[in-house]
């Protein structure tokens, strides 16, 4: 037989699963179908299909909490926190298709944020990858996959080599998504919308570099990434943290994830 005598049952299995995928294209458990044959290799704990636009992401579809209902953790994702997660943030910046790794897009503190300790290791718990194909400039289609551990270099390589046929399958099925004007069309609320909010109150309101700096505290950003990122020197941030404290009457990284909080509901 040759070559074919190397075909093990595993590789026969594995390509049968692929093609009651592919059948499965137009069907509305299509995702489900997906996340399960991927869980079969890669530890799946959580798990959300979105599209990242110009406007709040669209939820195609996700896993269900643990009662069965809608995640209320992933509702205030929704309603706001997705403007600190790394993930689409990264997006936003350098939109394109690939693989991407919490640790690839994570800033250097995020570990230490209000954001992961309230949110993102509730939610996602420990790791978090993303499988992105870029539909146009503006949209991006995501597949994040959440674990209670961290991804083995094992299953990273292995996502590597499932990604360009994953990622074709997820191409083709937008064909049978119906995604929403509402949440295509409008813009995302920007960072002023949400803790700029409270400026009414101030005497003299926040600039936007002072903004722009408490963005990019509350995303994880370390003095020196923020002044990277923005281009002045460390010390200049901090002069900008402290007068951003100082007009919010706040005096820590807590209070001001508080009041971006408050400003959701």
């Amino acid at each position: 037989m040759g070559r074919n005598e190397s075909i093990t049952l595993h590789d026969m299995a594995w390509h049968q699963a692929i093609g009651r995928l592919v059948e499965a294209l137009d069907r509305s458990d299509f995702w489900l179908t997906l996340v399960r044959l991927l869980d079969r290799h890669i530890p799946v704990d959580s798990w959300v299909v979105l599209v990242f636009g110009s406007g709040r992401p669209q939820v195609l579809a996700e896993c269900p909490g643990r009662d069965g209902g809608p995640d209320p953790l992933f509702q205030d994702y929704l309603k706001g926190l997705y403007l600190l997660d790394p993930f689409y943030l990264a997006n936003r910046e350098t939109p394109h298709n690939g693989l991407f790794w919490l640790a690839d897009v994570a800033p250097e503190c995020f570990e230490q944020t209000d954001y992961y300790q309230r949110y993102f290791r509730l939610n996602v718990v420990a790791d978090e990858v993303h499988i992105n194909v870029q539909l146009d400039a503006q949209r991006t289609l995501s597949l994040s996959l959440g674990s209670e551990g961290r991804f083995s270099p094992e299953q990273n390589a292995l996502l590597t080599l499932i990604q360009p046929w994953v990622a074709a399958l997820m191409r083709q099925r937008m064909t049978f998504e119906r995604e929403s004007p509402e949440q295509t069309a409008s813009p995302a609320p920007s960072w002023q919308s949400w803790l700029g909010s409270t400026d009414q109150q101030l005497d003299t309101p926040l600039s936007a570099r002072e903004l722009e700096v408490g963005r990019l505290m509350l995303s994880g950003c370390s003095n020196k990434e923020i002044a990277r990122k923005l281009a002045i020197s460390a010390e200049t941030v901090k002069v900008h943290r402290k007068h951003m404290y100082s007009k919010l009457g706040i005096k820590s990284q807590s209070e001001l994830f508080s009041l971006f909080l408050n400003a959701q509901s």
